[in-house]
């Protein structure tokens, strides 16, 4: 990026550069690396420098590692019955961790004809959070810190009482100060029994999204990190994210109903289900491999009818692995627990008698989520249709099906 910026960003941009130069965070650089920066207006109307490593990060090999999930945080947060929070934010935690000298070339960027490039971890660079997640949890086990969560340099420490929450945070700073890492005041929240964490309030182990965040969801705006993992948010899922939404929750369901006899059509086989049985992600999809083998063992787990050794659902959905080292005999007592349907005026003879169509859907009804399921039989011109509080389509759609199998027996 060159003088192209507005007028109005020129003279915060060469200060913030000059200020982060002092501060030893970025140096001159001769590189042939060359990352375009764009300014950013904060609410608070200052400006932020953002370097543009989208090219880089492209170009970057994925992580071997992964900070944890947002959805199982919110899990456990809810699991414990907690009465009294902490918060705690390292401040610039990022630009606490130096780059090694022969790493640096690669995050250099220029502005009015001068080369920089950061002696700091940098934000917007894919490793940062992982690197700085795990360099912040190594700092805090060597520390044997009292039971928290983490959340790259983000951490919430829960009690019964506030006397005991106050003295877990107080030894948890102390180890991040110990480690060389910043902590403000300002960022250290509580204790408290009502505290805003990742975006979310929480209250007697429970939350909800802050009423002022609402407006920004109906109108389809991402809410932070928690637009891609957060319960009622799976709209905002990439197509893969959907599908092993919907093979895990499926199998789940499938479980809790299906027999040996039972016979289950299913459209459409899911091409996420091959990826995780042949061990191989396109390129193009960003979960690590800690996620993928997480995935797969929820998966296998609830795909697994009876004798390990015989086929389960998902083997049979995706048709790998044709015999499983079954003997010819035992191949012919082995009963299809599912298979792709064909289109509904294919089906021969009786299937097209017992043939039901299901559907779900989900939306916001005053402050809460209503979730709606249905069956439809078009022989017997018969609908039957359940609802409940909570859930998303994707969910719906599931009861729905798992209602169809009810109806079945």
């Amino acid at each position: 990026m060159g003088n192209t910026a507005p007028t109005e960003t020129l003279i915060p941009i060469h200060e913030m550069i000059c200020k982060l130069e002092s501060q030893g965070v970025v140096s001159k650089a001769c590189s042939p690396f060359n990352s375009p920066i764009w300014p950013v207006h904060k609410s608070s109307g200052e400006w932020r420098l953002r370097v543009d490593y989208r090219a880089l990060n492209e170009v970057t090999p994925p992580p071997s590692a992964s900070v944890p999930d947002m959805l199982e945080l919110q899990y456990e947060l809810e699991s414990k019955a907690a009465k009294w929070y902490t918060t705690i934010d390292i401040a610039n935690a990022f630009f606490s961790i130096p780059l090694a000298a022969e790493c640096r070339a690669q995050f250099a960027f220029t502005w009015r004809g001068m080369q920089s490039t950061g002696n700091r971890l940098p934000q917007w660079w894919k490793h940062s959070p992982t690197i700085c997640h795990g360099l912040i949890q190594t700092a805090l086990g060597k520390g044997e810190a009292p039971e928290h969560l983490q959340y790259i340099n983000d951490n919430i420490i829960q009690g019964n009482t506030a006397e005991e929450v106050f003295e877990k945070g107080e030894k948890i700073i102390q180890i991040l100060l110990k480690a060389g890492f910043a902590i403000k005041q300002s960022k250290v929240k509580g204790p408290a029994q009502e505290i805003q964490f990742l975006g979310v309030k929480w209250q007697d182990e429970h939350c909800q999204i802050p009423t002022e965040k609402v407006p920004g969801e109906t109108r389809g705006q991402p809410l932070g990190f928690w637009s891609c993992s957060y319960r009622r948010s799976e709209a905002n899922y990439t197509p893969t994210e959907r599908e092993i939404l919907a093979a895990y929750e499926g199998v789940q369901a499938a479980l809790e109903v299906i027999g040996t006899e039972t016979q289950l059509l299913l459209a459409p086989s899911l091409l996420v289900l091959g990826w995780m049985f042949k061990g191989k992600v396109p390129s193009m999809h960003h979960a690590t491999n800690i996620t993928w083998s997480k995935w797969i063992t929820l998966i296998t787990q609830h795909a697994r009818i009876g004798n390990w050794n015989s086929p389960g659902i998902l083997e049979i959905i995706t048709n790998k692995g044709a015999t499983f080292g079954l003997s010819s005999e035992e191949q012919e007592e082995q009963v299809t627990h599912a298979e792709e349907a064909p289109p509904y005026d294919e089906l021969l003879g009786t299937e097209g008698q017992y043939a039901l169509f299901t559907d779900g859907s989900c939306r916001i009804v005053g402050a809460n989520w209503k979730m709606k399921a249905a069956v439809w039989s078009p022989m017997r011109r018969v609908a039957q249709a359940t609802d409940g509080q909570g859930g998303s389509s994707q969910v719906a759609e599931l009861k729905a099906i798992q209602l169809a199998l009810d109806i079945a027996e």
